[in-house]
């Protein structure tokens, strides 16, 4: 599955890894569960809610979407700690090429595989990676309970509102 990123994009979102659905339709997030794209809308980042196939759209908004493991699997759980560690190096050196201002990890367990960030939590970091400021959110999967979608978009709204990026969702679109 592609990256969806550009150089010196404002935001890079960061996901662990491909689901198995995402990989066999070629996007990112589409998994039905998934409240990536409810969660990016509502809390300002895009003018409407985004579909999947839409992905692309967000190189236009100063977004991006990548991960950390480019190795699809059915849940997080089947990758190894030498994958998370190798992925990290990975994505390491493909920000550094990149520049983007923000990366936002989609996930804690992930960062902190990748990068033996131990103590990390939601929230900024103190680290850099290839430059960028590292900001942790929760995941958005369906699989994540203990982040309800109204907690998840408050999370998200809080790191949009740090980045300084303006609030997208007054501009309305087709899917509001």
């Amino acid at each position: 599955m592609a990256d969806v990123v550009a150089e010196r994009l404002d935001v890079v979102f960061v996901g662990i890894n491909p689901g198995l659905a995402s990989a066999v339709r070629g996007h990112s997030f589409s998994t039905p569960g998934n409240r990536m794209w409810p969660a990016l809308h509502r809390s300002g980042f895009t003018p409407y809610r985004f579909r999947p196939e839409q992905e692309r759209d967000l190189l236009g908004l100063g977004l991006g979407i990548t991960s950390i493991v480019r190795r699809p699997t059915a849940r997080a759980a089947e990758l190894t700690p030498d994958e998370y560690l190798q992925g990290g190096e990975d994505l390491v050196r493909r920000m550094e090429a990149l520049r983007p201002t923000w990366l936002a990890f989609l996930g804690v367990t992930g960062y902190r595989a990748a990068f033996g960030a131990v103590d990390a939590g939601v929230g900024a970091q103190s680290a850099s990676i290839g430059g960028a400021r590292v900001w942790v959110l929760p995941n958005p999967s369906g699989l994540n309970a203990l982040w309800t979608t109204p907690k998840l978009t408050d999370a998200f709204r809080a790191f949009r509102l740090v980045t300084g990026l303006p609030d997208a969702s007054c501009a309305g679109g087709p899917e509001d």
